[in-house]
């Protein structure tokens, strides 16, 4: 009897642990680390599955045409093609797209930036913004938070930015699409962009 009920409790661990992982499989955390992996791995494919590129590209070029000084400030020149971001998306979206493949393929951004430099690719460079937001020395520190309504999610990443001896956090949008999640939108980037060009200018005072 007592083996019998102690087979039991095996088998409703073993079913338990089953659907806490595959919960998990088909959850936000889940996409992630495919994101990351499909990153370190060069693997574009993957990675356009877990993120929707065209919506973050797009919602990215629009978020930083909304910017002013923090657009001059981390990107000079940048300013020059403020007023014509809007009217110039299509095409800014493509050049981001592919810095976006070049970073997937290289694993760095800063030759994702060099190559859209290199080819004449307009006077800014998403990628070169990022990598202000991000530094090269900057660490993946946790997922701050997950919070899911439906089928959506909003995701905190937390890194830190040691030159300016902070953390940020980079909240991500993410949704359901039945059988996996997709990365569709970067909420906070500029309030990013606003708070490092912040912490640059009172690092160039100093």
């Amino acid at each position: 009897m007592k083996r019998i009920i102690l087979l039991l409790l095996v088998a409703l661990v073993a079913v338990g642990g089953y659907f806490y992982y595959q919960s998990l499989k088909a959850g936000p955390k889940y996409a992630l680390v495919q994101v990351a992996n499909a990153a370190r791995t060069h693997d574009m494919a993957t990675f356009e599955r877990y993120v929707d590129v065209n919506s973050v590209t797009g919602n990215l070029v629009d978020q930083v045409a909304n910017q002013g000084s923090s657009l001059g400030l981390l990107n000079p020149g940048g300013l020059t093609f403020k007023s014509a971001l809007r009217m110039l998306k299509p095409q800014l979206t493509q050049v981001v797209r592919k810095e976006v493949q070049q970073f997937v393929e290289t694993g760095s951004l800063q030759r994702a930036a060099n190559a859209a430099a290199s080819k004449g690719m307009m006077n800014i460079s998403l990628a070169g913004l990022a990598g202000k937001v991000a530094s090269p020395d900057s660490k993946f520190k946790d997922v701050k938070y997950v919070k899911e309504e439906g089928e959506q999610a909003l995701v905190g990443i937390e890194f830190t930015q040691p030159k300016y001896d902070t953390t940020m956090v980079v909240e991500l949008k993410m949704l359901n699409r039945g059988d996996h999640w997709q990365v569709t939108e970067i909420t906070n980037t500029g309030d990013l962009l606003k708070q490092v060009a912040r912490l640059e200018k009172q690092r160039l005072l100093r």
